[in-house]
């Protein structure tokens, strides 16, 4: 046999050999994936599985996440409220008194309002729905049609095969006849310690409202730095509490980076759906809980019907849809996001 056909045979075994070497990874990766159901009281749980994650999802409290461990740093990432067991509740229950924490979004309003002739209840009509579900080996679809906003609310979520990744595909179409303004807002509880810190690429920040601050100012300053402290390091539980928007994104990511633990939450996004960043914190001030709530948002301010007159607020015309990707990393520091 001469050289060429030597080589040709020897770079085919390799080309062989490599392409099995991939297929069975893929495989042992693929088999490490996995969706299974579960009960937590009366609630059905649906929990997806990777190699580096356990996410577990309760579709009848709008779709809202209740855990995301990593199995890496045997850390959960989600803070959720002890003193509450999960349930769903009416439309146009009070959310603060039953903040159960997790991960949740807010849809179309978060104050109780009246927006384009509609009475919509605190938090948004998202939070208290039960939500269609459909899932397959390696996805998780919710679903549904909000009954007074006439927005049909879609998301699959799907984790990383080798990453400690959750992707999450968004599709909000508005199903009414006319056009709609609303704010879409996700609302991340995690769990903080003394010393964590917010990071986000952001060039302004404002105190949405003293009474929920441990500042007083209301001008606008550069963020973090405020009244000579650095509002992005999680002081210890001292019975105060922070509430900021954040705004002239350069970057979509918004996490909190733990060094003691080596750990990072990022909320990974376009910023072109997501302009705004808010960030609610209680370090015991509020119901005498201890978490940060991260929160990119389509919308600023908190009134709807205000970001409506500052042209600052999510629009659809009749069938027209948002479709968008947001990731979430739930990992080591030091691995890249």
């Amino acid at each position: 046999m001469n050289e060429s056909a030597n080589f040709f045979c020897a770079s085919y075994a390799d080309s062989i050999s490599r392409t099995f070497l991939f297929n069975h990874l893929y495989n042992f990766l693929v088999n490490l994936m996995s969706i299974s159901k579960f009960l937590s009281g009366k609630y059905e749980i649906i929990r997806l599985e990777s190699s580096t994650l356990r996410v577990d999802v309760a579709p009848a409290v709008g779709g809202k996440i209740i855990s995301i461990y990593s199995k890496a740093l045997s850390k959960e990432f989600l803070w959720t409220n002890d003193a509450l067991e999960l349930q769903s509740y009416p439309v146009g229950t009070s959310f603060d008194p039953f903040f159960f924490g997790g991960f949740d979004e807010l849809l179309p309003c978060d104050l109780p309002e009246m927006i384009q002739g509609i009475d919509y209840p605190d938090h948004g009509e998202l939070w208290t729905l039960d939500l269609n579900y459909d899932m397959n080996s390696n996805e998780l679809r919710l679903f549904k049609k909000l009954p007074l906003s006439e927005l049909y609310y879609e998301k699959i979520i799907t984790l990383d095969e080798s990453e400690p990744l959750i992707h999450t595909d968004y599709n909000i179409r508005n199903d009414a006849p006319s056009v709609r303004n609303f704010l879409w807002k996700l609302h991340a509880a995690v769990n903080i310690q003394e010393g964590d810190q917010i990071a986000c690429f952001v060039g302004k920040a404002e105190v949405a409202d003293t009474a929920y601050s441990r500042f007083n100012s209301l001008e606008p300053f550069t963020w973090p730095i405020i009244e000579d402290t650095d509002a992005s390091i999680i002081p210890a539980k001292n019975g105060t509490m922070d509430f900021f928007y954040l705004y002239e994104i350069q970057k979509g990511e918004m996490s909190l980076i733990s060094e003691k633990e080596d750990s990072k939450f990022a909320i990974i996004f376009d910023t072109k759906v997501f302009p705004y960043l808010w960030y609610f914190a209680s370090y015991g001030g509020f119901l005498d809980h201890y978490t940060a709530v991260l929160e990119p948002a389509t919308t600023m301010p908190i009134s709807v019907n205000d970001a409506i007159d500052l042209k600052q607020c999510s629009v659809l015309l009749p069938g027209e849809m948002i479709k968008t990707r947001v990731s979430v990393y739930a990992g080591s520091l030091n691995k890249k996001s």
